[in-house]
């Protein structure tokens, strides 16, 4: 009954990796390899007996209170899917970037920067941007690679900006303060924001054909308030999200009923609100939220019983073992979470490695708020590096089919190299995160 157990722990988690990798290999979901894997390793090393640690482990993860603001921030960016809200952002936003050479693209990176605090799912900002943005720059004469850029990795900044999915697991897989993540990610969001917009100002005014001159016709006032008041819903519904936590009126969870109180309303307001809109929204949030507790499930399960094999202390001491250098080991984390970011999704990532990651980064005598900020910025990276970047799969769903995946992979490169130059600044000025 105990053959794995002879293994050894060494043997046993090259067995777990390499199962692991194997499953994957054949198509099977994250979820179920996980499971079955943490099933296998409970049967062989510990015995029937201990299959119940299984499902206690996962009790605790699926009955955290703050997990329910998941599913409404989800339902929050199903509903603006489905509303003319966005488009009519998108509209709003021509008043500030119109005179700028490569306006249109700044205009779209502000736009991913409101919709990313209103919602923080990148899926949805990707193919919204990729259906107003993109054949709008692409008919403009802009250079497809940078129009391609700016929809995909400003989409993706709903990993950094407040009130961000990513920060929330990790909030409650390393068990720190989520107002804390969500405070100290602010400035660091919209600083990757601004290396974007500065990216774009440069290639337009340096570059040849990049960018088509700005527009110099005026908008007559008329038609200036039209468009200021596609500004005005979605920055109330930002404020009142964000603003009831900053300000320490409601937590996170309460907050994220607000913002569909929020959403819901606007959607009234501006007459778009129905039945069977609202029965799509709930099916869409009952598809990505059964994915992310799937995962969730298996993850714990996996390394609940990698933790009673004694597992975690083992990888810890082969990464503390690394260097006596504490940010050298900071670095090798940030690898290993960017080379899993090819393969896997960041839901995985986080629960697979920060049970691992964060007790080390506490007795390197690091804040595991700061980490959380840094692993968020990695996520980012994550979601845009081929070969299985998410964003570049969300894009090529609604992009022309002129544009290929190698097109769109190209194209993320700039914008990578810039998340990366985000990940270093945090590393070297902490402070940043206000931590």
């Amino acid at each position: 009954m105990f053959e794995l157990q002879s293994l050894g722990i060494e043997y046993g988690t090259l067995a777990m990796f390499v199962l692991l990798l194997g499953f994957l290999l054949t198509g099977m979901p994250l979820a179920f390899v996980t499971l079955l894997i943490a099933l296998i390793f409970t049967l062989g090393w510990f015995g029937p007996m201990a299959v119940p640690l299984i499902t206690s482990r996962v009790y605790s993860f699926v009955s955290s209170f703050v997990f329910v603001s998941v599913p409404m921030f989800v339902l929050m960016a199903a509903i603006l899917d489905r509303s003319g809200i966005a488009r009519d952002l998108f509209d709003a936003m021509r008043l500030f970037g119109g005179r700028l050479k490569g306006g249109v693209a700044v205009q779209t990176i502000f736009v991913a920067v409101i919709l990313a605090a209103m919602s923080g799912i990148i899926g949805g900002e990707i193919v919204l941007l990729g259906l107003l943005a993109l054949p709008q720059m692409l008919r403009q004469g802009y250079d497809k690679n940078l129009a391609i850029g700016v929809v995909c990795a400003g989409g993706s900044l709903g990993t950094m900006v407040p009130p961000s999915i990513v920060l929330i697991i990790y909030g409650l897989t390393a068990n720190v303060s989520i107002g804390d993540l969500f405070t100290s990610a602010f400035i660091p969001g919209f600083m990757l924001a601004a290396f974007y917009v500065a990216y774009v100002l440069f290639r337009s005014y340096t570059g040849k054909n990049i960018a088509p001159p700005p527009q110099t016709e005026k908008i007559p006032s008329a038609e200036k308030i039209r468009l200021l008041k596609g500004l005005f819903l979605p920055i109330l519904v930002v404020f009142c999200v964000l603003g009831s936590i900053y300000g320490g009126i409601a937590s996170v969870t309460e907050a994220s009923a607000v913002g569909v109180a929020g959403v819901i309303a606007s959607t009234i307001l501006r007459r778009e609100f129905s039945l069977p809109m609202l029965k799509a929204a709930a099916l869409q949030t009952l598809s990505t939220c059964g994915m992310i507790v799937w995962i969730g499930i298996g993850a714990s399960a996996l390394v609940g019983v990698f933790n009673l094999m004694g597992g975690i202390k083992f990888v810890s001491s082969l990464i503390t073992g690394i260097s006596d250098d504490p940010t050298i080991i900071i670095l090798f984390m940030m690898l290993i979470l960017f080379v899993l970011g090819m393969f896997l999704d960041w839901v995985g990532i986080a629960l697979l490695t920060m049970p691992i990651f964060v007790p080390i980064v506490k007795d390197l005598g690091f804040d595991p708020v700061w980490f959380g900020v840094l692993f968020a910025m990695n996520m980012q990276v994550s979601f845009l590096s081929p070969p299985f970047g998410p964003a570049a799969f969300y894009l090529k769903s609604v992009a022309p089919p002129d544009i290929s995946l190698g097109d769109i992979f190209r194209s993320l490169f700039p914008f990578i190299c810039l998340q990366i130059l985000a990940v270093a600044i945090l590393i070297i000025f902490p402070g940043i995160t206000g931590r």
